[in-house]
Parts: structure tokens; C-alpha cells; sequence
């Protein structure tokens, strides 16, 4: 058996997280690590106490036919980034990398080219995060250095979705 790379293993990790889950759209999780250790996990949920959407049967931003990357304050969702960052202290995210693995809820196909929203991508800045690796499918992945988040400020121009 062949064994598998350090980078799908932490994407591997994100992936099973990513099952707790309970948005109806997507799911997503995230692990950050630092010096090959696991530092936090996160996933999309409802904030602790309050329903989730699964709970609920209904997604207001489903009912809505929000487009992917936009209108995420209607969602109930905090999502799997900001919440791996909430369980980390900030002296271990310093540069640390974040893994997040997405799948489609209907399909369960890895969701191709996705990318943190704008809220997630300031998080990840403030956290000192140094890279972001992002599954698109079992074995390929893209790593994005936060510094390109910084230097190309999609904010300025004011930019849609991802």
C-alpha cells in the first residue's frame, strides 16, 4: 500500500471533518496545522445553541437562489475557517497552513475551485495563517499564500463571490 502524501492526509483530515457539517448547500471543512501538528479543526454549523439548517429542513439563501459567494450574512452558518480559527490561539496560527476540503450536499462531489468568501479571507489574514490548500478533487489541490489575499485586495474593486 502506498502511502499517502502529508498534504491530502491534512485534506483527507478536513474532508471527515467535514461531515459534521449541517449546511444544506455545502460542506466544508478545515483544519489548520503548524509544525505537523494538528492546531484546531473547524466545519459549517449554526452557531452553537442555535438550529441548524439541517435541523430546520431549509436554507433561507437556497429559498433565495443566492449565488455561490454572496449574501453570506443571510446565512446561519459560521463557517468551517472561522470556525477552526475561534479554537486556536492566535501565537500557534502564526504562520501556520489551513487546509479546507468542500462537497457539494446533493452530489458529495468535491466542490472544484473553491475558494474562502471575504469574510473567511480576512479572518485567515488576522489569524496570521500563511497558506490556505484548497482540495478540488481525491488528489489535487491549489495552495494559496495569503499574501496574494493581502496584495490583491479584491475589496478595493469591490468583488463578488469567489
Amino acid at each position: 500500500m502506498e502511502r499517502r502524501d502529508k498534504t491530502n492526509y491534512y485534506l483527507d483530515i478536513a474532508d471527515v471533518v467535514s461531515k459534521r457539517g449541517t449546511c444544506l448547500r455545502r460542506r466544508f471543512g478545515a483544519v489548520i496545522v503548524k509544525n505537523d501538528v494538528v492546531i484546531a479543526t473547524g466545519y459549517a454549523g449554526a452557531p452553537r445553541g442555535r438550529k441548524n439548517c439541517t435541523d430546520l429542513g431549509t436554507c433561507i439563501r437556497q429559498q433565495l437562489n443566492i449565488p455561490r459567494g454572496e449574501r453570506y450574512e443571510l446565512c446561519r452558518s459560521v463557517h468551517a475557517e472561522a470556525n477552526a480559527i475561534i479554537c486556536a490561539e492566535r501565537e500557534k496560527m502564526i504562520g501556520a497552513t489551513m487546509y479546507l476540503s468542500g462537497r457539494e450536499v446533493d452530489t458529495g462531489e468535491y466542490i472544484n475551485n473553491s475558494n474562502s468568501c471575504s469574510m473567511c479571507k480576512r479572518m485567515i489574514i488576522n489569524a496570521g495563517i500563511e497558506k490556505v490548500v484548497v482540495r478540488d478533487t481525491e488528489d489535487s489541490y491549489r495552495v494559496v499564500n495569503v499574501q496574494d489575499w493581502i496584495d490583491n485586495d479584491e475589496s478595493i474593486i469591490g468583488a463578488k463571490g469567489y
